[in-house]
């Protein structure tokens, strides 16, 4: 596929990305999370059935058996202390699934941005430098996902005011992923 290129990257190395990069939850916040969750609550480790939870540690779906938690998530609150961004009311939390232990991260030859189901719904939320919200769109995944979502990309960017894009489901209002500015 075009417009996919080998980068290293700081925490996994090397990985596969499509023309905006997917970042999954750092190593150093799913640590953190492997104890205690953003909504302060010990992490407790299941093994899965088979459902295929959306694993936002490797970007990818669970495989029966693997040990899974579900724990909650404050993605823009983890971005700001790194940068210095105030969100304010902004900063949400949510349930995420993870690997209970440490992972090896997103596949390499990963060749679609993840978790693109034709016909989900996800919601393509804008941030600031502040971490405020600076606008968003609803996308429905067709069949050619990476052509939707690199849209919606190229859109949010060209405000040059958007830092950051985070990728929710619309179903459960979950994140997803997080796509910074290039």
């Amino acid at each position: 596929m075009t417009g996919y290129q080998l980068r290293a990257t700081t925490g996994y190395e090397p990985r596969l990305v499509a023309r905006y990069e997917p970042h999954p939850i750092a190593p150093a916040a799913l640590a953190a999370l492997r104890a205690i969750d953003d909504a302060g609550r010990p992490c407790a480790p299941y093994r899965d059935t088979g459902a295929g939870a959306p694993l936002r540690c490797c970007l990818r779906g669970s495989e029966p058996g693997e040990r899974v938690a579900l724990v909650s998530y404050a993605p823009l609150r983890r971005w700001a202390a790194a940068t210095g961004a105030a969100p304010g009311a902004y900063d949400e939390q949510g349930p995420v699934f993870i690997h209970a232990e440490e992972c090896a991260g997103p596949d390499p030859e990963r060749q679609s941005y993840p978790f693109s189901r034709p016909g989900a719904l996800r919601t393509v939320r804008r941030y600031d430098a502040r971490g405020h919200i600076a606008g968003g769109r609803l996308l429905e995944i067709l069949a050619e996902a990476e052509k939707g979502f690199d849209a919606a990309f190229d859109e949010a960017f060209a405000d040059p005011e958007v830092a950051l894009v985070h990728v929710r489901a619309v179903e459960y209002g979950c994140f997803h992923f997080e796509v910074r500015r290039p």
